[in-house]
């Protein structure tokens, strides 16, 4: 025992301690730079949360690339490119009918407004804004119209107010909407048969309303032919007094004379017109 206690330990020289603590070194150096490199990819933006400092840093949105921080702090990554979201919902009409509709969103949070977007909303900015914000104006715009305007002629002006009102609530909210598109209106199947068997009758009214208007033309026209007609022969007999009578029977008698067939002309019968007797 006691030769074991007299016995020196080990001593490793100076040089391997170097090599020993370089590695150790190293080996954090390297765990430092990866936890300091972060890099951003193809349409997504950055927001650092400095952990010692005043926390998101709200001045800057750091772009595409790779970026070198402190290990301490923390790069959010946001996809800022165009999203789309899809809502399906039931709204009520104004007479209180229920109806299905179908909303598709597009949208991308404002690149320069990224670091008080994560701020105030955070990573999940999408069910906390857009899709509240879609769903309230899609429910406001319904309501104002009735299943057969819906169902009809105002498709385009629903879809058009749905992005208006959207917009507006998500502009203040650092989010851009490009679009919304209406893809699907569902009615109840009775009032849709409802809605499609007044449109077929408006459909047959306007269809025998255009053949009257079409048949009064007609006979307009008729009438306006008639009366030109019969103006014109007014005209005519008005100006055909005994004496241009008699002109024009002289001047006719002469041309027949002229004729091989004639062999008598007799002038003077009871009207005093010239008169053609032939071989009979």
């Amino acid at each position: 025992m006691a030769d074991f206690e007299q016995m020196d330990m080990p001593q490793f020289p100076k040089s391997g301690k170097r090599i020993i603590l370089s590695i150790i070194l190293g080996v954090i150096f390297l765990v430092m730079m990866w936890k300091s490199s972060v890099t951003i990819g193809a349409g997504q933006g950055g927001v650092l949360f400095r952990t010692f400092g005043d926390g998101v840093e709200t001045e800057h949105t750091y772009g595409e690339g790779w970026h070198l921080i402190a290990p301490w702090n923390k790069m959010i990554i946001y996809e800022i490119r165009q999203q789309e979201v899809m809502e399906a919902m039931a709204v009520l009409s104004s007479n209180g009918l229920e109806i299905s509709l179908e909303v598709s969103s597009w949208y991308q949070p404002l690149r320069t407004d990224l670091p008080k977007l994560h701020q105030e909303k955070g990573q999940d900015y999408l069910e906390r804004v857009v899709r509240p914000a879609v769903r309230s104006a899609s429910r406001s715009v319904i309501g104002r119209y009735t299943p057969e305007e819906i169902y009809s002629s105002k498709r385009d002006a629903i879809q058009t107010e749905i992005f208006e009102e959207t917009k507006k609530i998500l502009d203040k909210e650092y989010v851009q909407l490009n679009a919304v598109l209406v893809r699907d209106i569902t009615l109840p199947p009775t009032i849709k048969a409802a809605i499609e068997n007044k449109l077929k009758q408006e459909q047959a009214s306007l269809e025998y309303e255009f053949k009257l208007q079409k048949e009064l033309k007609e006979a307009e026209r008729i009438r306006i032919a008639a009366e030109g007609k019969a103006n014109a022969n007014r005209i005519l007999n008005a100006s055909l007094t005994p004496n241009i009578l008699k002109e024009k029977g002289i001047e006719a008698t002469l041309e027949l004379a002229k004729s091989p067939n004639t062999k008598v002309v007799v002038v003077g019968d009871k009207d005093g017109m010239p008169l053609i007797l032939g071989n009979q």
